[in-house]
Formats: C-alpha cells, sequence, structure tokens
C-alpha cells in the first residue's frame, strides 16, 4: 500500500460506537416536541372558540336588551302590562308568562302581546335560522328574557336576559334563569334598568 493511500485512510473520520443510532434518537425528540407543541396550539384554539363564543353571546344579549327597552319606552303608558309588582315576566327558552293587562287601550294591549311575542322570538333564535329554514340558531344557548316591575310607582323596570355559558364562571346574582341550566356556575345574565319618562 503507498503512502498516499496511508494517508487517506488516516484522514477518516472515525465513528465512535456510541455514535450509532443517534439521528433516530434525534427525530424521536423532534417529533415529541413538535407534537406537545400542536397541542398546546390547539388547546390554544379551543379556548380562543370558546371565548369568541362567549362574546357573541354577550353581544347577543345586549341588542336584545336594548331593543326591549325601546318597545317597553315606546309603549310607556302601559309598562305595568310587562310586568306587574311581584311577579316575572319571562320570555324564551321555557316558556312565556306575561301578567293580564287591563289598562290602556286595546291597541296598546296589543303592542304589549306584539313586544313580548317579537322579544320571544328573537330569543329563540328564530330571526336566524339555517338553509332548510326549520332550525333556529341566531341567539344565545337557552336564552330567557325576564322584566320585572322594581318600582312601579317611580315606574323602575329591570330588564334581564339570561343564558348558558361554556365554561364555568361564578354565578349571577340576578334571579333570572336560576336553576334553568343545571350548574348556576354556567349561567350568565346581563341587566339594565329603565325609568320612564314622564311626559307633560
Amino acid at each position: 500500500m503507498s503512502a498516499i493511500a496511508c494517508l487517506h485512510l488516516s484522514r477518516r473520520p472515525l465513528r465512535k460506537a456510541g455514535q450509532r443510532g443517534t439521528t433516530l434518537i434525534e427525530i424521536l425528540i423532534s417529533v415529541v416536541i413538535l407534537l406537545v407543541a400542536l397541542l398546546g396550539a390547539a388547546g390554544m384554539m379551543v379556548r380562543s372558540n370558546q371565548s369568541e363564543m362567549e362574546s357573541y353571546q354577550r353581544v347577543q344579549a345586549l341588542t336584545l336588551l336594548q331593543d326591549m327597552a325601546a318597545r317597553l319606552n315606546a309603549n310607556r303608558q302601559v309598562a305595568t302590562c310587562y310586568a306587574v309588582s311581584g311577579a316575572t315576566t319571562t320570555v324564551g327558552t321555557g316558556g312565556t308568562s306575561a301578567p293580564s293587562c287591563a289598562t290602556g287601550t286595546a291597541a296598546q294591549q296589543a303592542t304589549v302581546t306584539a313586544d313580548l311575542a317579537a322579544w320571544n322570538s328573537a330569543l329563540l333564535g328564530n330571526a336566524e335560522t339555517a338553509a332548510s329554514g326549520t332550525v333556529a340558531f341566531g341567539a344565545m344557548i337557552g336564552a330567557r328574557g325576564c322584566i320585572e316591575a322594581v318600582d312601579t310607582v317611580n315606574q323602575i323596570y329591570r330588564l334581564t336576559v339570561a343564558w348558558q355559558g361554556l365554561v364555568q364562571t361564578v354565578a349571577p346574582s340576578l334571579p333570572c334563569g336560576s336553576g334553568s341550566f343545571g350548574n348556576d356556575a354556567y349561567r350568565r345574565a346581563i341587566s339594565v334598568q329603565v325609568r320612564m319618562g314622564v311626559l307633560s
């Protein structure tokens, strides 16, 4: 063997026995790290979707509160037809319970009935349906609306919208929809107090 051939052989790096298979182990570790990262990203996406849905439901509830407050103000002469002292008018999921109305004109009473029916329909999501037109999906989960007469002398009424959230939180102190969603920690509720102006 010539000296040049020996020189080439001596320059070849020698592979140690402990280095065999390191490529496979490195690939496995990389795959595990990638899977952990993907699981974390999937968890973040789920939480993001839940937050987005909770936010959407809250916006829907605020819109429905404003709608009913406007209807109540527009028909303020017979506000007691919407709710009487000591009783709560409820609409939406679970059915409708409204007081019988004997005050005002027939047209005003008809407006009260139409307002409650429209609010009930909106709480049930009937304004937005699937392509078939049979499945309503436009409102919050299990939406329920409540009207309470806080002070009939000063004409103060509390409007509340309650619905079912996706995750547990602190149960709201508002009574609307209490016990309707199993664990009360899933219940969400927002309210507004409406005071009727006295127009002279």
